[in-house]
Protein backbone atom coordinates (compact mmCIF):
# COMPACT_ATOMS: atom_id res chain seq x y z
CA UNK A 1 0.00 0.00 0.00
CA UNK A 2 0.95 3.65 -0.47
CA UNK A 3 2.37 5.52 2.57
CA UNK A 4 3.94 9.42 2.70
CA UNK A 5 6.47 8.43 4.58
CA UNK A 6 8.96 11.19 6.15
CA UNK A 7 12.20 10.15 4.98
CA UNK A 8 14.10 13.24 6.61
CA UNK A 9 14.05 16.77 7.91
CA UNK A 10 11.11 18.34 5.96
CA UNK A 11 11.10 15.57 3.18
CA UNK A 12 8.46 13.08 2.64
CA UNK A 13 8.41 10.83 -0.17
CA UNK A 14 5.91 8.54 -1.24
CA UNK A 15 6.54 4.52 -0.59
CA UNK A 16 5.22 1.65 -0.25
CA UNK A 17 4.61 0.06 2.56
CA UNK A 18 3.18 -3.59 3.96
CA UNK A 19 -0.66 -3.47 3.79
CA UNK A 20 -2.15 -5.01 7.17
CA UNK A 21 -2.94 -8.25 5.69
CA UNK A 22 -5.40 -9.68 8.65
CA UNK A 23 -7.24 -8.14 10.84
CA UNK A 24 -6.37 -9.21 14.36
CA UNK A 25 -8.88 -10.51 16.97
CA UNK A 26 -10.43 -7.38 18.77
CA UNK A 27 -9.25 -4.72 15.80
CA UNK A 28 -10.56 -4.06 12.66
CA UNK A 29 -8.37 -2.63 9.37
CA UNK A 30 -9.92 0.89 8.14
CA UNK A 31 -9.01 2.18 4.87
CA UNK A 32 -8.28 5.70 5.67
CA UNK A 33 -10.28 8.79 3.47
CA UNK A 34 -9.40 11.58 5.11
CA UNK A 35 -6.56 12.78 7.77
CA UNK A 36 -6.20 16.39 9.23
CA UNK A 37 -2.73 18.07 9.26
CA UNK A 38 -2.07 18.79 13.26
CA UNK A 39 0.28 21.57 14.31
CA UNK A 40 1.84 18.30 16.07
CA UNK A 41 2.91 16.99 12.42
CA UNK A 42 3.91 20.18 11.13
CA UNK A 43 6.28 20.35 14.13
CA UNK A 44 7.59 17.02 13.67
CA UNK A 45 7.90 17.66 9.69
CA UNK A 46 10.16 21.28 10.43
CA UNK A 47 11.93 20.25 13.37
CA UNK A 48 11.63 16.97 13.70
CA UNK A 49 10.77 16.93 17.61
CA UNK A 50 8.62 18.02 20.10
CA UNK A 51 10.03 18.23 23.79
CA UNK A 52 11.33 14.29 24.21
CA UNK A 53 9.80 12.92 21.62
CA UNK A 54 12.25 12.76 18.55
CA UNK A 55 11.69 11.27 15.45
CA UNK A 56 13.76 8.28 14.35
CA UNK A 57 12.92 8.36 10.26
CA UNK A 58 11.65 6.86 8.57
CA UNK A 59 8.55 8.27 10.23
CA UNK A 60 5.09 8.49 9.00
CA UNK A 61 2.86 11.27 10.44
CA UNK A 62 -0.80 11.65 10.73
CA UNK A 63 -3.49 11.41 13.96
CA UNK A 64 -6.80 13.06 12.86
CA UNK A 65 -8.15 10.05 10.90
CA UNK A 66 -11.79 9.11 9.00
CA UNK A 67 -12.33 6.30 6.93
CA UNK A 68 -13.72 2.74 6.46
CA UNK A 69 -13.80 -0.44 8.24
CA UNK A 70 -12.49 -3.26 5.21
CA UNK A 71 -12.21 -6.16 7.54
CA UNK A 72 -13.21 -6.87 11.11
CA UNK A 73 -11.10 -9.40 13.51
CA UNK A 74 -12.02 -12.02 15.96
CA UNK A 75 -14.53 -11.16 18.69
CA UNK A 76 -15.51 -7.71 17.07
CA UNK A 77 -19.17 -7.04 17.49
CA UNK A 78 -19.32 -3.27 17.24
CA UNK A 79 -18.16 -2.80 14.06
CA UNK A 80 -19.06 -4.49 10.28
CA UNK A 81 -17.40 -4.54 6.92
CA UNK A 82 -18.34 -0.69 5.45
CA UNK A 83 -19.19 1.29 8.55
CA UNK A 84 -17.56 4.73 8.11
CA UNK A 85 -15.49 5.47 11.47
CA UNK A 86 -13.79 8.47 13.35
CA UNK A 87 -10.03 6.56 14.55
CA UNK A 88 -9.15 7.70 18.05
CA UNK A 89 -5.15 7.83 17.73
CA UNK A 90 -4.35 6.72 21.37
CA UNK A 91 -4.45 3.20 22.26
CA UNK A 92 -3.96 2.61 26.56
CA UNK A 93 -2.70 0.05 28.70
CA UNK A 94 -6.12 -0.13 30.47
CA UNK A 95 -4.42 -1.37 33.43
CA UNK A 96 -2.63 1.47 34.97
CA UNK A 97 -4.49 3.81 37.70
CA UNK A 98 -5.47 6.18 35.08
CA UNK A 99 -6.85 3.56 32.55
CA UNK A 100 -9.00 2.49 35.63
CA UNK A 101 -10.13 5.70 36.88
CA UNK A 102 -11.20 6.96 33.03
CA UNK A 103 -8.45 9.10 32.82
CA UNK A 104 -6.98 7.10 30.06
CA UNK A 105 -5.32 10.03 28.56
CA UNK A 106 -3.07 10.32 31.25
CA UNK A 107 -1.49 6.31 30.71
CA UNK A 108 1.79 6.50 30.58
CA UNK A 109 1.77 3.88 28.60
CA UNK A 110 0.08 4.74 25.50
CA UNK A 111 0.46 4.36 21.93
CA UNK A 112 -0.25 7.20 20.15
CA UNK A 113 -0.55 7.68 16.32
CA UNK A 114 2.44 9.88 14.85
CA UNK A 115 4.24 10.31 18.08
CA UNK A 116 7.40 8.78 18.26
CA UNK A 117 8.37 6.02 18.04
CA UNK A 118 4.83 4.90 17.17
CA UNK A 119 4.06 5.50 13.15
CA UNK A 120 1.01 7.46 11.88
CA UNK A 121 -2.21 7.15 9.06
CA UNK A 122 -0.84 8.98 6.18
CA UNK A 123 -1.35 5.35 5.20
CA UNK A 124 -4.04 3.60 3.02
CA UNK A 125 -5.13 1.25 5.60
CA UNK A 126 -4.65 1.21 8.92
CA UNK A 127 -4.95 -1.89 11.94
CA UNK A 128 -6.15 -0.40 15.12
CA UNK A 129 -8.64 -1.38 17.89
CA UNK A 130 -12.43 -1.91 17.01
CA UNK A 131 -12.78 -0.02 20.05
CA UNK A 132 -11.40 2.87 19.42
CA UNK A 133 -13.02 2.90 16.06
CA UNK A 134 -16.22 5.24 16.16
CA UNK A 135 -18.86 4.63 13.71
CA UNK A 136 -20.09 7.62 12.12
CA UNK A 137 -24.10 8.48 11.35
CA UNK A 138 -25.05 8.97 7.67
CA UNK A 139 -25.07 13.00 7.73
CA UNK A 140 -21.56 12.89 9.11
CA UNK A 141 -18.80 12.84 6.53
CA UNK A 142 -15.23 10.92 7.46
CA UNK A 143 -13.54 13.58 6.53
CA UNK A 144 -15.74 15.53 9.92
CA UNK A 145 -14.61 11.67 10.92
CA UNK A 146 -11.14 13.30 10.81
CA UNK A 147 -11.69 16.57 12.63
CA UNK A 148 -12.93 14.44 15.48
CA UNK A 149 -10.11 14.18 17.24
CA UNK A 150 -9.11 18.27 17.54
CA UNK A 151 -12.89 18.71 18.45
CA UNK A 152 -12.73 16.17 21.23
CA UNK A 153 -9.53 18.72 22.46
CA UNK A 154 -12.11 21.30 22.71
CA UNK A 155 -14.69 19.84 24.30
CA UNK A 156 -11.92 18.33 26.88
CA UNK A 157 -10.90 22.22 27.38
CA UNK A 158 -14.96 23.42 28.48
CA UNK A 159 -15.39 20.42 30.26
CA UNK A 160 -12.26 21.19 32.55
CA UNK A 161 -13.01 24.51 33.16
CA UNK A 162 -17.24 23.33 33.83
CA UNK A 163 -18.18 25.55 30.78
CA UNK A 164 -22.13 26.28 31.30
CA UNK A 165 -24.73 28.68 30.39
CA UNK A 166 -24.63 32.43 32.19
CA UNK A 167 -20.83 32.46 31.41
CA UNK A 168 -18.53 33.97 29.08
CA UNK A 169 -15.25 33.52 27.81
CA UNK A 170 -12.76 34.46 25.86
CA UNK A 171 -10.36 32.23 23.65
CA UNK A 172 -6.77 33.09 22.94
CA UNK A 173 -5.99 31.83 19.68
CA UNK A 174 -8.02 31.32 16.61
CA UNK A 175 -5.76 28.23 15.08
CA UNK A 176 -7.81 24.97 14.54
CA UNK A 177 -7.71 24.12 18.47
CA UNK A 178 -9.05 27.61 19.47
CA UNK A 179 -11.73 27.53 16.82
CA UNK A 180 -12.77 24.09 18.21
CA UNK A 181 -13.16 25.17 22.20
CA UNK A 182 -15.16 28.14 20.65
CA UNK A 183 -17.55 26.05 19.13
CA UNK A 184 -17.29 23.98 22.22
CA UNK A 185 -18.32 27.00 24.56
CA UNK A 186 -20.89 28.23 22.43
CA UNK A 187 -22.24 24.36 21.93
CA UNK A 188 -22.32 24.48 25.66
CA UNK A 189 -24.52 28.13 26.09
CA UNK A 190 -21.33 30.43 26.94
CA UNK A 191 -21.89 33.57 25.49
CA UNK A 192 -20.72 36.03 25.02
CA UNK A 193 -17.38 34.30 23.53
CA UNK A 194 -14.51 36.60 22.75
CA UNK A 195 -11.39 35.27 20.13
CA UNK A 196 -8.11 36.45 19.97
CA UNK A 197 -5.91 36.47 17.14
CA UNK A 198 -2.96 38.65 15.47
CA UNK A 199 -3.86 36.91 12.14
CA UNK A 200 -7.65 38.58 10.31
CA UNK A 201 -7.70 35.43 8.48
CA UNK A 202 -8.12 33.04 11.44
CA UNK A 203 -10.17 35.71 13.29
CA UNK A 204 -12.60 36.13 10.00
CA UNK A 205 -12.85 32.42 10.49
CA UNK A 206 -13.82 32.42 14.31
CA UNK A 207 -16.67 35.10 13.45
CA UNK A 208 -17.95 32.63 10.61
CA UNK A 209 -18.65 29.47 13.55
CA UNK A 210 -20.19 31.84 16.35
CA UNK A 211 -17.43 34.42 17.89
CA UNK A 212 -19.41 37.46 19.26
CA UNK A 213 -16.56 39.55 19.36
CA UNK A 214 -12.97 39.06 17.86
CA UNK A 215 -9.99 41.37 18.32
CA UNK A 216 -6.69 41.29 16.44
CA UNK A 217 -4.04 41.69 19.09
CA UNK A 218 -1.49 43.40 16.96
CA UNK A 219 -3.97 46.14 16.42
CA UNK A 220 -5.19 46.52 20.18
CA UNK A 221 -4.47 45.44 23.64
CA UNK A 222 -6.09 42.60 24.53
CA UNK A 223 -6.76 43.11 28.05
CA UNK A 224 -7.79 46.62 27.66
CA UNK A 225 -10.52 45.55 24.98
CA UNK A 226 -11.77 42.64 27.34
CA UNK A 227 -12.06 44.80 30.20
CA UNK A 228 -14.04 47.18 28.04
CA UNK A 229 -16.40 44.74 27.08
CA UNK A 230 -17.23 43.52 30.62
CA UNK A 231 -16.98 46.58 32.40
CA UNK A 232 -13.58 45.93 33.77
CA UNK A 233 -14.66 42.45 35.53
CA UNK A 234 -12.75 39.92 33.51
CA UNK A 235 -14.14 36.86 31.74
CA UNK A 236 -15.58 33.65 33.48
CA UNK A 237 -13.59 31.32 31.53
CA UNK A 238 -10.32 32.07 29.79
CA UNK A 239 -9.03 29.50 27.32
CA UNK A 240 -5.57 29.89 26.01
CA UNK A 241 -5.09 28.46 23.15
CA UNK A 242 -2.05 29.78 21.17
CA UNK A 243 0.87 28.49 23.25
CA UNK A 244 2.92 31.52 23.40
CA UNK A 245 4.97 33.17 26.07
CA UNK A 246 2.72 36.94 26.15
CA UNK A 247 -0.92 34.85 25.96
CA UNK A 248 -0.39 32.75 28.86
CA UNK A 249 0.77 35.49 30.63
CA UNK A 250 -2.40 37.50 30.27
CA UNK A 251 -4.79 34.76 31.39
CA UNK A 252 -4.19 35.77 34.46
CA UNK A 253 -5.05 39.29 34.04
CA UNK A 254 -8.36 38.30 31.86
CA UNK A 255 -10.09 36.37 33.98
CA UNK A 256 -12.62 37.81 36.48
CA UNK A 257 -12.73 37.23 40.32
CA UNK A 258 -13.42 33.58 41.03
CA UNK A 259 -13.03 32.76 37.55
CA UNK A 260 -11.42 29.61 35.62
CA UNK A 261 -8.39 29.81 32.96
CA UNK A 262 -7.46 27.00 31.15
CA UNK A 263 -4.02 26.24 29.62
CA UNK A 264 -4.93 24.36 25.98
CA UNK A 265 -1.91 25.37 23.86
CA UNK A 266 1.29 23.69 24.56
CA UNK A 267 4.12 26.63 25.08
CA UNK A 268 7.67 26.53 23.51
CA UNK A 269 9.11 27.31 27.02
CA UNK A 270 7.48 24.55 29.43
CA UNK A 271 8.95 26.94 31.98
CA UNK A 272 7.51 30.79 32.40
CA UNK A 273 7.02 33.38 34.77
CA UNK A 274 3.53 33.75 35.63
CA UNK A 275 1.47 35.82 38.41
CA UNK A 276 0.59 33.27 41.04
CA UNK A 277 -0.33 36.00 43.52
CA UNK A 278 -2.93 37.67 41.35
CA UNK A 279 -4.10 33.93 40.87
CA UNK A 280 -4.62 33.42 44.40
CA UNK A 281 -6.28 37.05 45.08
CA UNK A 282 -8.98 36.70 42.40
CA UNK A 283 -9.36 32.81 43.74
CA UNK A 284 -9.37 31.84 40.32
CA UNK A 285 -8.99 28.18 39.51
CA UNK A 286 -5.88 27.23 36.64
CA UNK A 287 -6.94 24.08 34.65
CA UNK A 288 -4.75 22.48 32.13
CA UNK A 289 -5.63 20.07 29.01
CA UNK A 290 -3.29 16.84 27.88
CA UNK A 291 -5.58 15.46 24.76
CA UNK A 292 -8.99 14.61 25.66
CA UNK A 293 -10.60 11.37 27.32
CA UNK A 294 -14.28 9.63 26.67
CA UNK A 295 -15.06 12.20 24.32
CA UNK A 296 -15.45 10.47 20.86
CA UNK A 297 -18.95 9.82 21.29
CA UNK A 298 -20.17 13.25 22.56
CA UNK A 299 -18.09 15.06 19.78
CA UNK A 300 -19.58 12.72 17.08
CA UNK A 301 -23.39 13.52 18.74
CA UNK A 302 -22.61 17.38 18.66
CA UNK A 303 -21.40 17.26 15.12
CA UNK A 304 -24.46 14.84 13.74
CA UNK A 305 -26.91 17.45 15.49
CA UNK A 306 -25.53 20.60 13.48
CA UNK A 307 -24.64 21.73 17.49
CA UNK A 308 -20.95 21.99 16.09
CA UNK A 309 -20.28 22.88 12.51
CA UNK A 310 -17.20 21.20 12.15
CA UNK A 311 -16.64 21.19 8.35
CA UNK A 312 -16.71 24.65 8.05
CA UNK A 313 -13.13 25.32 9.57
CA UNK A 314 -11.37 23.35 6.56
CA UNK A 315 -9.79 25.87 4.31
CA UNK A 316 -7.72 23.51 2.15
CA UNK A 317 -8.05 19.92 0.93
CA UNK A 318 -5.06 18.42 -0.17
CA UNK A 319 -4.49 14.75 -2.19
CA UNK A 320 -2.15 11.71 -1.35
CA UNK A 321 0.33 12.05 -3.69
CA UNK A 322 0.79 15.69 -2.92
CA UNK A 323 1.60 15.42 1.40
CA UNK A 324 5.40 17.07 0.75
CA UNK A 325 3.32 20.06 -1.08
CA UNK A 326 1.09 20.02 1.79
CA UNK A 327 3.57 20.02 4.39
CA UNK A 328 5.69 22.34 2.75
CA UNK A 329 2.54 25.05 1.81
CA UNK A 330 1.00 24.56 5.71
CA UNK A 331 4.63 25.54 7.20
CA UNK A 332 4.97 28.26 4.66
CA UNK A 333 1.62 30.11 4.90
CA UNK A 334 0.38 29.87 8.17
CA UNK A 335 -1.44 32.99 8.14
CA UNK A 336 -4.03 31.56 5.31
CA UNK A 337 -4.22 28.20 6.25
CA UNK A 338 -6.85 27.85 9.34
CA UNK A 339 -7.57 23.65 9.25
CA UNK A 340 -6.44 21.95 6.21
CA UNK A 341 -6.89 17.94 5.19
CA UNK A 342 -5.01 15.33 3.18
CA UNK A 343 -7.32 13.38 0.97
CA UNK A 344 -6.21 9.54 0.92
CA UNK A 345 -9.21 7.81 -0.77
CA UNK A 346 -12.64 8.95 -1.60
Amino acid sequence: MKAAVMTSLGHIEMKNVPKPEKAAPGKAIVKVEYVGICGSDLHYFEHGKIGDYIVDYPFILGHESGGVVTEVGEGVTNLKVGDRVALEPGVTCGKCEFCKTGRYNLCPDVEFFATPPFDGTFVEYVEHPADMCFKLPDNVSTMEGALIEPLAVGLHAANQVNAQIGQNAVVLGSGCIGLVTLMSLKAKGVSPVYVVDVIDKRLEMAKKLGADVVINAAKENTVDAIMKLTDGAGVDLVCETAGSKVTTQSTVELVKRGGDIVLVGMSPDSVLPYDIGTLMNKEATLHTVFRYRNLYPVAIAAVASGAIPLKDMVTNVFEFDDTQHAMSYNCENKADVVKAVIKVAD
